[in-house]
């Protein structure tokens, strides 16, 4: 199966030379990717089916169809050459990285090899973790739950069900009606793990993963079978006699039901794991900011707030509601709200609105007034064009008011330090809960 990589917002021509894909192919995967629920999201869709290529949008991840694969990675500068082996070694590690902050995952990857991160794509990548952490789990045990079973034996077992003896087995005293619980693997986290082992044995391409999966499907032999929609998420409690399995657990979501992406596979069309970086990188942040205020008198609200910009006139009927990405509070009152944005911002000295959205800033607009917040950033990715160094941007004040709106960006290219990093370069100030940086 011929691989293909691509970056977002880049092109990926048609033809049968190098760095080209044949028309068939392409046209599979931009039908595949027309097939889902990010379809006319993340900046239109998965692919634009253009008249000499395919270009990617605002989603990344891998799409495999009949005859290829295709791996999205996002545009992130990690200092390593454009196009190079290097690169996409880099870009995957920032995203697996990415992707354990934001599901609040701790994700080992320090038995991949440097060769494993050039050459295996992002599903492979992540199977292989995986792989790796359910084989150690269940080598310490599968977790066990008592179940309350009701049988007929020939010796009684637990307690004798009186009611069920003296109107079925009156006549046959050979027979009791027992009520016993039995220590089972046949609960709900283990029926979660096998439908996760069958999901990707069914996605992966990569002969290694093929053989651990089934290797790990073997282990859960006698373990339920349940298809995907009917897995009861609900019925699993992680708690101390479980707490190793809760790693496991996030990973299952990820694959199976996360929020931020889709897996699929059906009648032969392919398979697909996809992320809206829009959405990854606000959890992301959010989820660093969480960190970075844990402790002091600040809580934080994620796509929360939800607060209405207008009341009808006729029936006080609220409308618009607002979800800021990001709102900080102390004492009950909103401090500082952060939006997030996926786009890169001008480093242009000749363009005093750096490129900035003028609907972003509407839209911060309404929240400085909905909430009362004081302060107000909008967070952007950093790139090699800023500079060196990320951080706040631009600051501008408010016309008529003393609320502060910046824009700053974050460097997700560099692990080092990051809860620090987020307090000192962005939440630097918040402690005054009153206009900053006048």
């Amino acid at each position: 199966m011929q691989p293909y990589f691509l970056q977002e917002w880049k092109s990926l021509p048609y033809g049968e030379g190098p760095g080209c894909i044949p028309e068939p192919l392409a046209g599979r995967l931009a039908s595949f990717a027309n097939a889902s629920i990010f379809a006319g999201r993340g900046g239109g869709g998965v692919l634009e089916h253009r008249r000499h290529d395919l270009r990617a949008r605002g989603v990344i991840g891998v799409m495999a169809v009949p005859g290829c694969t295709l791996e999205i990675l996002p545009k992130i500068d990690v200092g390593e050459k454009e196009g190079s082996r290097q690169e996409t070694r880099e870009i995957r590690k920032r995203l697996v990285h990415m992707l354990a902050v934001a599901l609040d995952l701790k994700i080992e990857t320090g038995r991949m090899t440097e060769l494993d991160w050039q050459r295996e794509t992002l599903l492979e990548i992540l199977i292989r973790i995986f792989c790796d952490k359910l084989t150690e789990a269940v080598r310490r045990g599968m977790p066990r739950r008592y179940s309350r079973h009701e049988g007929d034996l020939p010796t009684l077992r637990g307690s004798l069900d009186i009611p069920r003896q003296f109107t079925r087995h009156i006549a046959n005293p050979g027979r009791l009606a027992c009520r016993f619980d039995e220590l089972s693997e046949d609960i709900s986290l283990n029926r979660i793990m096998k439908a996760t082992i069958g999901h990707l044995a069914r996605m992966s391409r990569n002969a290694t993963n093929v053989q651990r999966l089934r290797e790990l499907a073997f282990v859960y032999a006698d373990v339920a079978e349940v298809s995907i929609p009917a897995l009861r998420w609900v019925d699993v409690v992680i708690d101390r006699t479980n707490r190793s399995w809760q790693e496991l657990f996030g990973m299952a979501q990820l694959f199976l039901r996360n929020r931020y992406q889709t897996t699929s596979a059906g009648s032969g069309q392919g398979s697909a794991l996809l992320f809206e970086m829009n959405a990854l990188f606000e959890e992301y942040i959010g989820r660093l900011v969480s960190r970075a205020v844990a402790g002091s008198e600040f809580r934080v609200t994620l796509q929360g707030g939800r607060l209405f910009c207008l009341t009808s006139l006729d029936d006080e009927r609220e409308v618009f509601q607002t979800k800021p990405d990001i709102l900080i509070w102390r004492a009950g009152q909103v401090v500082h709200v952060i939006d997030t944005k996926w786009k890169r911002i001008s480093a242009r000295i000749d363009d005093p609105k750096q490129g900035v959205s003028q609907a972003d800033v509407y839209q911060m607009m309404a929240y400085a007034h909905i909430y009362k917040a004081p302060r107000l950033t909008l967070l952007y990715p950093h790139h090699a064009a800023l500079g060196d160094e990320e951080g706040i941007r631009a600051r501008f004040r408010v016309t008529g008011q003393e609320t502060v709106l910046e824009t700053a960006s974050f460097d997700i290219s560099n692990g080092k330090a990051l809860v620090d990093r987020v307090w000192n370069r962005i939440l630097v100030g918040i402690e005054e809960a009153a206009p900053v940086f006048q």
